[in-house]
């Protein structure tokens, strides 16, 4: 599989990119990569509110994700907005393997820091993963104007993977993340290398 150029780990800090077949497949199902990516927009904002309400004490990461919210459901609102232009349903909510392998690697137990130092982990690699995955659907459908669609996506999205570093940074030692985030990106690379290559979904 095809490695990431050092400027895009340094981005991203993800070590493996996309399987290539998989825009080829999601050009193909564009209906199902628009609804699947409408439902991934959502879950985006519920998960931010829930972590404010979970962290309602540490001040910068309520201030942070507040706004957050608001972008990822304006996003999901985009989205729509496409699938009407297009005459399609939103459709169901399906099933996302990569974030239900990547919540198995949480750390069950253990004191709050460690819990808390995992989500932000978590919502760092789907953020991560979901730029990433609209950088290849900007450079590689034939559509221009959902070449153009996706890029928007993509650099709206690139700077929500470091912040939930950052605010791992804020409440924990650099040096506690910095070996947590290793390890979460040896269980990403494997876990992509492991997964289905499918072109109905967004991860």
């Amino acid at each position: 599989m095809e490695t990431l150029s050092q400027d895009t780990k340094n981005i991203l800090g993800l070590k493996l990119v996309t399987d290539p077949r998989w825009v080829d497949l999601a050009s193909i199902s564009l209906s199902e990569i628009l609804t699947d990516h409408a439902w991934c927009e959502q879950k985006a904002a519920t998960s931010c509110i829930t972590l404010i309400t979970k962290y309602n004490d540490k001040e910068k990461l309520v201030n942070e994700l507040a706004p957050i919210v608001t972008e990822e459901w304006g996003h999901f609102r985009q989205v729509i907005t496409e699938l009407n232009r297009r005459n399609l349903p939103l459709g169901r909510q399906r099933k996302d393997v990569y974030v239900n392998k990547l919540l198995e690697f949480q750390k069950k137990g253990g004191s709050p820091e460690e819990r808390f130092l995992d989500h932000m982990l978590t919502m760092a690699l789907i953020e991560a993963r979901s730029c990433e995955r609209f950088k290849r659907l900007s450079e590689g459908l034939e559509d221009d104007y959902m070449k153009k669609f996706y890029r928007k996506f993509m650099e709206s999205e690139a700077g929500h993977y470091t912040l939930f570093i950052n605010l791992a940074d804020t409440y924990l030692p650099k040096e506690t993340v910095r070996k947590r985030w290793k390890e979460w990106i040896a269980y990403e690379t494997e876990l992509i290398q492991s997964m289905e290559v499918r072109g109905d979904r967004i991860h």
